[in-house]
């Protein structure tokens, strides 16, 4: 049975992702992006106040979509984002300086502060890359030295995924096909994948309250509106550019024009560029502009016909 609701909804990713009684299903996701296993593993999370107030009455709020503290102790932001507002790389910086700002309380060194990592999803291509995943952290442009291991910027591009066996998936990439919908409850059943299976089965809970179904629905529409708004802003750039360029085209035919016909003139009548533009009626700022462009004709000694670059 193929998906037929979108698991990048971000009031379902939250239903499914930051409730204490499927923590397991978060936990697995976590162990899975994060590539942990054995001595690294998370085995528990605490859930925690997705909104962080900010430090003066006039900054910003910020609101993460799922919090939670690993039983490591570091701290991490589950983002999930759909629409490309075209700001995710500072987006994620600011959540993660959010994080790692308020894990200093009064009076404690730096040596308290709490290493933290944010995981973003992405429903669309942001990164000049083909792999699906990319990690960010502070590094030595030049020997690659690894600064820290307090930042962790995680990036999973959803339409970079390539559907592969099941038997040939990677962790991450089970993941990845159910949020791609290229994965059956099936399928992660016959894999063994409890907590993915567990996804699947989160969502008919979901769907039985109406007050979420509406959520869900809203959610949606807003998500269309928005692209549906993008696609339209894109497409009238596109013809006032396309308007501007051939009138800007017209533009430079005709001052070739003009040009070619003044050379001619002054080079078969013996014209100066003065009486050249006077028997073209040529007055003003036009007239500057073109006795500059024919006294570097006359100064150069090249072809008339080809003339200066045109500067305006």
């Amino acid at each position: 049975m193929t998906i037929d609701y979108n698991p990048m909804n971000d009031v379902l990713f939250k239903f499914i992702f930051g409730k204490e009684e499927r923590k397991y299903i978060t936990i697995d996701f976590i162990n899975a992006m994060l590539n942990r296993s054995e001595e690294n593993e998370i085995t528990d999370i605490e859930f925690k106040n997705v909104e962080m107030l900010p430090l003066e009455a006039e900054g910003k709020l910020t609101r993460l979509d799922v919090f939670c503290i690993l039983n490591s102790g570091e701290k991490l932001d589950l983002e999930i984002q759909v629409a490309n507002q075209q700001n995710m790389g500072r987006r994620t910086l600011y959540y993660w300086a959010q994080m790692y700002l308020f894990s200093l309380k009064r009076g404690e060194d730096y040596g308290q502060l709490i290493p933290t990592i944010t995981i973003n999803l992405l429903n669309y291509n942001f990164l000049p890359q083909e792999n699906p995943h990319a990690m960010y952290g502070v590094y030595n442009i030049l020997n690659k030295h690894k600064l820290t291991n307090d930042l962790e910027l995680h990036f999973y591009e959803i339409p970079k995924f390539k559907k592969k066996p099941v038997s040939e998936m990677t962790r991450a990439e089970k993941w990845l096909a159910y949020f791609a919908k290229k994965l059956t409850k099936e399928e992660a059943s016959d894999m063994g994948e409890a907590a993915i299976t567990s996804a699947f089965e989160a969502v008919n809970n979901f769907m039985l309250s109406e007050e979420q179904r509406l959520a869900y629905i809203n959610r949606e529409m807003s998500i269309m509106d928005y692209n549906t708004n993008m696609r339209i802003s894109r497409e009238e750039g596109l013809e006032k550019g396309m308007k501007k360029g051939i009138e800007k085209g017209i533009e430079k035919g005709i001052e070739k024009g003009i040009l070619t016909s003044l050379r001619r003139m002054m080079r078969t009548l013996k014209l100066s560029p003065e009486s050249a533009m006077d028997a073209l009626e040529i007055t003003g700022d036009d007239r500057k502009k073109y006795f500059k462009e024919l006294k570097c004709t006359q100064g150069s000694g090249h072809d008339e016909t080809k003339g200066c670059a045109f500067k305006k």
